[in-house]
């Protein structure tokens, strides 16, 4: 039986590792490629066919759209189902997707439910499906496969931690909850300037206390969602006379109550960014001079 084949394409190696393990934790006899860029994915399916992409949208090189096109164009991938893996959820961003061919659409900070729910929704579509449904014995022995992966080395090989985590958190606050958080985390004590930590199930709003090219020091206010360690999630930061908004994916790196009491009202979160895309970067770098002049951040190490 031949096997099914899952390309994944995002420049955030801790992104890709994640999506890797998920698909191999529930799909056993699956065949996964991976590639940093829409340029490296393009030589990749120049060689061979896959069954299924998973794309980021913002890379170096290629961007996802730009790959997605060139996939609509070619005769022996027109027809493979594309999913965008994105933090980039605006209405016209999406738009652009569909109109670009995309199959389907998974946003950024995702729970392995929602990574598995999309594939197996591609796959059923093609066919494909079936032959993922029956165990196999290179089950037993995944875990050497994906031993070196980064999620496994952050967790020192238990990364299960990552995956109960959501199942363990409280309900979602209601729809009306993310628009208050904002205003409740800028009282924070010594906030330096705002933005929005989007986890998978759910948003907060946070205060960004330091910045550096490598993470961000966020406060939060205890509430009924909380963080967990090494959970993915998207920092959406917002700067400038214009609006300017990045969206950031990332992790949380670490968790501590800002008083020493059980009780702290306030959490400081270390969230650590994956993206390696120049304009990111560049965006960051702004961010962290123009904090030095207008005291809206604190530059990190």
């Amino acid at each position: 039986m031949s096997k099914v084949s899952v390309l994944v394409v995002d420049d955030a190696t801790f992104i890709r590792d994640l999506v890797k393990k998920g698909l191999r934790d529930h799909f056993p006899g699956i065949q996964l490629e991976e590639a940093v860029n829409g340029r490296k994915a393009q030589q990749l399916l120049n060689r061979q066919a896959v069954d299924l992409i998973l794309c980021d949208w913002e890379m170096p090189e290629m961007s996802g759209l730009e790959l997605l096109s060139w996939c609509r164009g070619e005769e022996a991938h027109k027809g493979t189902p594309f999913i965008m893996v994105t933090s980039r959820g605006d209405k016209e961003n999406v738009v652009q997707a569909i109109q670009a061919g995309v199959s389907d659409y998974i946003g950024k900070p995702f729970s392995n439910d929602q990574l598995v729910t999309k594939v197996k929704k591609a796959l059923s579509r093609t066919g494909k499906l079936a032959q993922l449904s029956a165990p196999t014995p290179q089950r037993i022995n995944s875990a050497g496969a994906f031993a070196n992966d980064s999620l496994n080395a952050l967790t020192g090989g238990k990364a299960e931690v990552v995956k109960s985590a959501p199942a363990a958190a409280p309900a979602p606050a209601p729809a009306s909850r993310p628009a208050a958080a904002p205003r409740a985390a800028a009282q924070a004590p010594g906030g330096r300037g705002q933005g929005q930590l989007r986890l998978a199930n759910g948003s907060m709003g946070c205060v960004i206390k330091a910045l550096s090219l490598k993470d961000a020091q966020l406060v939060v206010r205890r509430a009924e969602l909380l963080p967990q360690v090494l959970e993915s999630a998207v920092l959406d930061l917002e700067q400038g006379e214009g609006g300017e908004v990045a969206r950031l994916n990332g992790y949380l790196h670490s968790i501590a109550a800002m008083e020493a009491k059980p009780d702290s009202e306030w959490l400081v979160l270390v969230f650590r960014f994956v993206d390696r895309d120049p304009q990111k970067l560049d965006y960051l770098s702004r961010l962290i001079a123009r904090g030095t002049a207008q005291k809206h951040f604190v530059p990190g190490a």
